[in-house]
């Protein structure tokens, strides 16, 4: 089994729950699957820029990069969270790579609006560098930046970054681990199983709206990019990672059909 775990950078922030989840995640790829993971940073980023003064502009919740903070971006993101990350999980066992979509085009990407100045949309991606460390037993940790085609570097968003990749990769599984338990119907009961039609259905009845809104959208471009199966957990919940792989039904399952 291939796996790609994307795991928000609030849940990567404080030590304790970044070497639980490194511990967890170890725990899988020594029981014999292919993972990749793919993080964030956002909350690192705006503490990061703060304490230099400057503020963070956000537009239709994207945050406005210029070059200023495209610079943070790396110094944060593809800098101290991928490398504290990396180290967590090495230090449970597994052997980590930390990598940014820059490298050998695991994320290409173009501009995604002027008005977002540097921010990305993914146009590419070409995973045989993925399956290349993952095949000699290497855990590939990709922070979200991307390279364009003229040599920019581009900001992110770790949802359509995981998405792209997981897709290229053609992995059976893509797991978020959110601050959400999952996908809540209008009565706020966690619904377990999704399809793509369940999904737009809730966005389409403004119950999904947001960031839930954006999970949704994601996931269900990657079941329909072949994706066999996309997890929305909460990344806090004890054990979490451990329980979905064990086949236990925490979250939400968003699959193509009525499995």
């Amino acid at each position: 089994m291939r796996a790609l775990i994307k795991i928000g950078g609030s849940l990567l922030d404080d030590p304790a729950s970044r070497h639980d989840l490194a511990r967890q995640i170890a725990a899988v790829a020594a029981s014999g699957v292919q993972v990749a993971v793919v993080h964030g940073g956002g909350k690192q980023m705006t503490r990061f820029l703060e304490e230099r003064g400057i503020k963070s502009t956000f537009v239709r919740g994207l945050r406005v990069t210029t070059r200023e903070t495209i610079d943070a971006v790396l110094k944060v993101l593809a800098g101290s969270v991928n490398t504290q990350l990396a180290a967590a999980l090495g230090s449970a066992g597994a052997r980590t790579v930390g990598l940014t979509g820059i490298d050998s085009g695991v994320a290409v990407a173009e501009q995604l609006d002027p008005e977002l100045g540097f921010v990305g949309r993914v146009i590419s991606s070409d995973a045989s560098l993925l399956s290349t460390l993952t095949g000699a037993g290497y855990m590939p940790v990709i922070a979200c930046v991307a390279g364009g085609a003229n040599g920019e570097v581009f900001n992110v968003n770790g949802d359509s970054m995981a998405v792209a990749v997981a897709s290229a990769w053609k992995a059976d599984r893509l797991v978020f681990l959110t601050d959400v338990l999952g996908v809540l119907d209008a009565s706020k009961t966690i619904l377990p199983l999704l399809t793509i039609e369940d999904c737009r259905r809730l966005i389409a009845e403004g119950i999904a709206t947001g960031g839930m809104q954006a999970k949704l959208d994601a996931a269900t471009s990657a079941v329909s990019n072949g994706v066999a199966e996309v997890r929305i957990v909460r990344g806090s919940d004890a054990r979490i990672v451990s329980r979905v792989f064990a086949g236990e039904g925490a979250g939400s399952r968003i699959v193509g059909g009525a499995n």
